[in-house]
């Protein structure tokens, strides 16, 4: 085995190393953000002075134009310029404008900041942190940060520099703070976070202070039920108190077991009208139902199953899971991988029905432009995942696009589902307007040209980097050219599929 110079050095050799390797690492950084901010300053023209595409018709709909990504007194850069900007970078579209925008604020409202990031005294992504937290300032305040943060960036901590940071953006507009405080405070959301590895989720909630008290008691009063239970002996408080929040998305399933295991009293009469508290505040937890008679009796014959939800899961799964041949694993949209068991799991409280599988082994098209639903279907089911280069989005919410630009005059079945894809709405912007161009393969791949000669490959796989070579062969008329060439990129990056 040949020894790697590292593996030369001493304890202190190593500590110089490491010293000496994070200034190159920000030089590195710096020189990434100088070309980021060039880009921008070669796409700051006017896409509206440029010639139009048939002269003398008007542009078509939802082509380029002058953004402004970083904060006021930046200069504007063309929107859809940023998509070949991601492409470069290897990144998404939407990360490719976040820094677009940093290193904007930072050369043309945060100089003192931007001086210290260049003389390599300071780390380009806390810069670029203060950056984002500062961007909604005027241009006339925002230089109250930037002394502050210059000042500090050098030698403080960056929990610190976020403070100042923090800090000074208070300092520097009040009243704006305080409409943002205002405004905050009205601010209500149910959010999910993403599926993680064992196909758990975190749930959060905005909600008013007397909601959360009164939430946070249901979970408590269902967790003590379910801990009474034998099948739960010895479960954390914790795990009970999410196992019951699961309950809460079952109102009927809920209501039994509250009724099964509260003994609930007749009515007594109005409650005082005390008892009634505004949503804002808390509230008292602990108070006896009065309910009519009539009303315990119909709620304690209910048939549960009738207020079950109806549940519509798309899932996903290779056809040699259904003959035992490879592990359960099956894909749940929005969900991530699941076991078959958990696919279970989720059904197990909801009304289901069972439709038709679709055999996306057969090619549907049309003699039209639109999509229709039916065969929109089709085609998010084949390809989920946004087939623009280095995008991430798997959503039925995409347009779907021709790859080969449909002609009104052309061919019958350009429409179909085994060549149309999804896009987002700002690469497919990005592919009608600036001279993309887009071409499918016989074996399922997608190979990308962007304006400026960049050449990405798409498939199962994700996104694999082409050479000038690589994207000639593969879009030659030559099988042979395109099967060897097939071969050497699946060498190269072992992405391609046999």
């Amino acid at each position: 085995m040949v020894q790697h110079p590292i593996d030369e050095l001493d304890a202190s050799g190593t500590l110089a190393a490491l010293e000496s390797g994070v200034g190159r690492r920000r030089a590195a950084e710096v020189e990434d953000l100088l070309l980021v901010a060039h880009w921008a300053a070669l796409q700051g023209t006017d896409p509206r002075l440029d010639p139009r595409p048939v002269p003398g018709l008007p542009r078509p709909p939802g082509g380029d134009r002058l953004d402004q990504v970083g904060g006021e007194g930046t200069p504007k850069v063309r929107e859809l310029s940023l998509c070949e900007l991601g492409i470069a970078r290897g990144v998404h579209t939407l990360a490719a404008r976040a820094v677009t925008a940093d290193v904007l604020d930072l050369q043309h409202r945060l100089t003192d900041t931007w001086a210290k990031v260049r003389d390599l005294d300071a780390e380009p992504w806390l810069a670029r942190k203060v950056a984002s937290l500062s961007r909604h300032l005027s241009v006339d305040v925002v230089h109250v940060v930037d002394a502050a943060v210059a000042a500090a960036i050098a030698g403080e901590t960056p929990s610190r520099v976020i403070a100042i940071a923090e800090a000074k953006i208070i300092e520097a507009d009040p009243a704006a703070h305080a409409e943002r405080v205002r405004r905050a405070q009205h601010r209500r959301h149910v959010s999910l976070t993403r599926t993680d590895e064992v196909g758990l989720r975190c749930v959060i909630a905005r909600v008013t202070a007397g909601q959360a008290v009164w939430v946070d008691a249901m979970i408590t009063r269902v967790a003590e039920i379910l801990a009474a239970r034998p099948e739960h002996d010895g479960a954390s408080t914790d795990l009970l108190r999410s196992m019951a929040f699961g309950w809460l998305a079952r109102p009927a399933d809920l209501l039994t077991l509250l009724l099964e295991s509260t003994d609930i009293p007749a009515a007594v009469g109005d409650a005082p009208a005390e008892s009634a508290a505004d949503d804002d505040e808390p509230v008292p937890v602990c108070r006896a139902i009065a309910l009519p008679a009539d009303l315990l009796d119909a709620l304690r014959t209910l048939d549960p199953v009738r207020l079950r939800p109806d549940a519509k899961l798309y899932v996903h799964l290779h056809e040699a899971i259904l003959t035992g041949a490879v592990p359960g694993v099956a894909r749940v949209e929005d969900l991530g991988p699941h076991l078959l068991a958990q696919v279970r799991d989720l059904l197990a409280h909801a009304n289901v029905t069972t439709v038709p599988v679709i055999d996306l082994n057969q090619l549907v098209s049309v003699n039209a432009y639109d999509h229709p639903e039916a065969l929109a279907e089709r085609v998010r089911l084949l390809r989920p995942v946004d087939a623009f280069p280095h995008a991430s989005r798997v959503s039925r919410k995409t347009d779907l696009d021709h790859p080969v630009p449909y002609r009104a005059n052309g061919p019958p079945g350009q429409t179909s589902s085994h060549r149309s894809q999804p896009l987002g709405r700002t690469g497919h912007r990005a592919k009608t307007h600036l001279g993309y161009t887009c071409t499918p393969l016989p074996t399922g791949e997608t190979v990308w040209q962007t304006p400026h000669g960049r050449h990405r490959l798409v498939d199962a796989h994700g996104t694999h980097h082409l050479t000038q070579d690589d994207y000639t062969a593969l879009t030659s008329d030559d099988p042979l050219d395109r099967a060897l060439t097939r071969l050497l990129i699946k060498a190269r990056t072992r992405g391609l599929p046999e």
